[in-house]
């Protein structure tokens, strides 16, 4: 009997040695892990690409009355919207305060164009004193930059190009001298589905600057190499409504 007493209590001995060795080796395993960093923790965010700006349409053309055709454009808003047109800046030219440039941020293009072919729309401009037939621009926009600026003038600039990644080259490495002349990039895009049309918007903090920049052989020769087909058109307006 002694015996067999002794074999239990050895075999529940060694029981609890096993258990408290197993439970050792547990312990220190979790203490390792606890004590090794967690890699994922330290690992550098990944950069978060900047949202793309809204694409734009733009409409130029000449009014017979401002304050009254800006009554008849701003009752025709809930219209616009039902096909994702949503305004955005009303501009009158520095020269000639009757010709107003109009420019809507666009979720989608076919949508924008087909309010644009709608049978009253035409009508609807000449009542508002509409002349002429307006200019249409529909742009992918690559920059848009929205934050509150000083100066309400405006240059915008629309002209071809041959190829937009040589031309896009040559424009950055021009801009201190866009800056000498009082201008900041404001906006840049191109035709939608067409990439050398090419439409760009600078804030002008000096008119007389910006006007001989415009007309300057630098600008001319970099223009040259930058691969402009052909002569480019230049708008100067004053920001009249902000949206």
């Amino acid at each position: 009997m002694k015996l067999i007493k002794t074999i239990v209590a050895a075999v529940a001995m060694g029981g609890l040695l096993f258990a408290a060795s197993c439970n050792s080796g547990e312990e220190k395993k979790a203490d390792e892990t606890a004590a090794k960093p967690d890699s994922s923790a330290v690992k550098p965010a990944e950069p978060i690409a900047p949202a793309k700006p809204s694409n734009l349409v733009i409409i130029k053309h000449k009014v017979a009355n401002y304050a009254k055709w800006l009554t008849g454009y701003e009752g025709h808003d809930t219209a616009r919207v039902r096909f994702g047109l949503h305004n955005y800046v009303v501009g009158r030219g520095v020269k000639d305060s009757n010709m107003v440039i109009v420019i809507l941020k666009m979720d989608d293009v076919e949508q924008a164009k087909a309010f644009g072919a709608l049978p009253g729309l035409k009508e609807a401009m000449q009542k508002g004193g509409v002349i002429g037939k307006p200019e249409v621009q529909y742009l992918d926009m690559q920059m848009l930059d929205v934050s509150p600026t000083e100066s309400p003038l405006r240059m915008i600039v629309s002209h071809k190009v041959k190829d937009y990644d040589a031309w896009k080259k040559e424009f950055d490495s021009h801009k201190q001298a866009r800056m000498d002349a009082g201008l900041t990039d404001r906006a840049l895009g191109y035709e939608m589905g067409n990439n050398k049309m090419v439409t760009l918007a600078c804030v002008v903090s000096d008119m007389k600057k910006a006007e001989d920049f415009g007309a300057s052989k630098d600008l001319k020769d970099k223009m040259q190499a930058a691969g402009v087909d052909g002569p480019p058109t230049i708008f100067f307006y004053t920001v009249a409504k902000k949206y």
